[in-house]
């Protein structure tokens, strides 16, 4: 063995968080984790309980490749090409966008109402991954439609149903315009980010794809055009839930009127709009 390879676990786990550090900050250490558990295939338990063992090191060439495309940027979630929402695993890369956990604030309310209502059929519109519909299916039994303009998405989403054991009808369709019939729920995460949200953006999101980011000059104009087609495609008694994005809640439920409410999320954001 070389000098490298025989270092433990623990050096090794220490080594790639000082390398992570300036792209990951304080949740380098975390990240380091993750990936030592995706290269050596262990879940996080095993990882702690063995650090004192020597690091293999046929691994050592993986670990380098994905420690070299995060500190070029890439996201976290794109290299391990997988991420959980709402305690399920979904496929990620670039095709669509990454779940993240604000989302899962509109997967509990649309449960709710699911459940309280009882609800059937839900629509997600703007799919991406197919995170909340398919949650909300493998969580409630609902029948859900995945919908988005993406071809490229709407086949990662086929995956993550699969992957759920979900079975989902799939709609290529740029909002509503191919869509045929009503529901008694529509969930949209829609693209949202205002011209200056997109000059700023982080490295990492940059990985991402615009067609699922950019929402108009002001970031508003996806909501606009729900606001307008959405009532057709809605059961009587039924629910729209829209995820916002940062400070946008008030102007969105000033765009549907008095029926819409704001819901935030555990960190007191305001980060859905519902009409119902």
């Amino acid at each position: 063995m070389t000098e490298q390879t025989c270092k433990t676990i623990r050096e090794a786990l220490r080594a790639a968080q000082a390398a992570l550090a300036p792209v990951a900050g304080e949740e380098a250490a975390r990240e380091a984790r993750l990936f030592f558990c995706h290269a050596l295939g262990w879940d996080m338990a095993r990882l702690l309980s063995r650090q004192s063992d020597i690091f293999p090191g046929e691994y050592e060439k993986m670990l380098g490749e994905m420690l070299a495309r995060r500190l070029a940027g890439e996201p976290l979630q794109y290299i391990l090409g997988e991420w959980e929402l709402m305690g399920l695993p979904f496929r990620v890369d670039a095709r669509a966008l990454i779940p993240r956990q604000d989302t899962e604030t509109l997967v509990e309310a649309a449960l709710g109402l699911i459940k309280e209502r009882g609800y059937r059929t839900v629509l997600d519109l703007c799919c991406g991954t197919g995170c909340i519909g398919i949650s909300l299916a493998a969580l409630s039994g609902a029948a859900v439609t995945l919908a988005d303009i993406s071809v490229d998405a709407l086949a990662l989403a086929r995956e993550n149903a699969e992957k759920n054991g979900v079975c989902a009808r799939v709609m290529e369709t740029d909002l509503f315009s191919n869509i045929t019939g009503s529901f008694d729920l529509i969930a949209c995460n829609p693209p949202y980010l205002s011209d200056a949200d997109m000059a700023a953006l982080q490295r990492e999101v940059r990985f991402e794809p615009a067609l699922a980011l950019y929402g108009g000059e002001d970031g508003l104009d996806f909501y606009r055009r729900i606001r307008t087609e959405y009532a057709a495609h809605l059961n009587q008694r039924g629910a729209l839930l829209l995820e916002v994005g940062f400070g946008q809640a008030a102007a969105v439920c000033a765009l549907f009127g008095e029926n819409a409410y704001v819901l935030r999320d555990l960190c007191g954001v305001e980060r859905v709009v519902a009409v119902c």
